[in-house]
């Protein structure tokens, strides 16, 4: 039985009702730009949404949200700041991960907020580098790179001058130019994908051969979960024999989607008329033709992945 005194405490100041729904507001407002933020420091979804959520309980508990003069750049800080912790124990559970580790997909084509402001620090083969930076070199590379934060706010986020901020966006660049192959056109992503899959599925070594450049390396990331190759495997011809020594195998009943992962083109792979797929596979490209292949199978990545073309062809 509530008494007065509990039932007088558990009335909500109008006043104050107000104040947290336009919170709320603005908050769902910029939403999407606070978890382009957190996914690209980490390439995780379930790491950017917690920070987000995070950044909402701070953002909501907040005593004086009035005195906050630019509430957008407060919510960009704060998750920046989260991120940038979070990612120094990231690094640490991706060095004991079993297998290669990759960026945990996001179907940009059902999500197209992500990538909606520039697609910089999205795609697949940049998150595998960022990985490497340390976690104030990838916030202030996706800061600048992919939102156009101007320097002296990235310095405000990242707690450092300036002309440090300007060196740590200088360095990433540079470490992305010297990794990163010269990319192609999406339509000629699209159609060595589209003829990788082809051969693979056929388990035709020559045409395999023919798309791949000499250090080709295809990383398998099945997390110690579902049955990977738990090392790289590198080279035009080894990595053409790794995928026809199973293909007779993988593929049976397997059916194709196509899906925009992470803004590059990729296909979803399910069997037996399941929703949820088994893996989403993607290649990235330069000029002289396929130098990664992804598969990514750990099903915990998956779960925001649902196969979307049920007319797809199957083996």
């Amino acid at each position: 039985m509530t008494t007065e005194n509990e039932a007088e405490s558990t009335v909500i100041d109008p006043a104050h009702g107000s104040d947290l729904d336009a919170a709320a507001a603005l908050f769902n407002r910029v939403r999407p730009r606070l978890f382009g933020i957190a996914y690209r420091m980490l390439g995780s979804v379930n790491d950017a949404e917690d920070i987000v959520q995070d950044a909402w309980l701070r953002w909501q508990s907040y005593e004086d949200r009035d005195a906050v003069r630019n509430p957008e750049a407060f919510l960009a800080t704060t998750t920046a700041r989260i991120a940038i912790n979070l990612a120094q124990s990231a690094r640490a559970r991706h060095e004991t991960y079993v297998g290669p580790w990759l960026p945990e997909p996001v179907d940009t084509s059902q999500d197209p907020a992500l990538g909606a402001e520039r697609a910089e620090a999205l795609e697949f083969a940049v998150l595998l580098i960022l990985e490497k930076l340390s976690p104030t070199e990838r916030a202030a590379y996706v800061l600048r790179e992919a939102f156009d934060y101007p320097y002296p706010q990235i310095a405000e986020i990242i707690q450092a001058t300036e002309p440090t901020a300007r060196q740590l966006v200088s360095r990433a660049r540079k470490r992305i130019k010297a990794e990163r192959r010269k990319p192609v056109a999406s339509q000629e992503q699209q159609r060595l994908l589209e003829a990788f899959v082809a051969a693979a599925r056929s388990g035709d070594f020559s045409a395999l051969e023919r798309l791949f450049v000499d250090d080709v390396v295809s990383y398998s990331d099945g997390g110690g979960v579902v049955r990977a190759s738990r090392i790289p495997v590198f080279g035009r011809e080894r990595v053409a024999k790794y995928i026809c020594a199973f293909a007779d195998r993988f593929w049976e009943g397997v059916r194709v989607s196509q899906i925009q992962a992470n803004g590059q083109a990729s296909v979803v792979l399910s069997r037996n008329d399941d929703e949820f797929p088994f893996a989403i596979v993607t290649v990235t490209v330069s000029p002289r033709g396929i130098n990664q292949v992804l598969w990514m199978m750990n099903p915990e990545k998956l779960g925001g992945i649902a196969v979307t073309n049920p007319g797809a062809a199957r083996s």
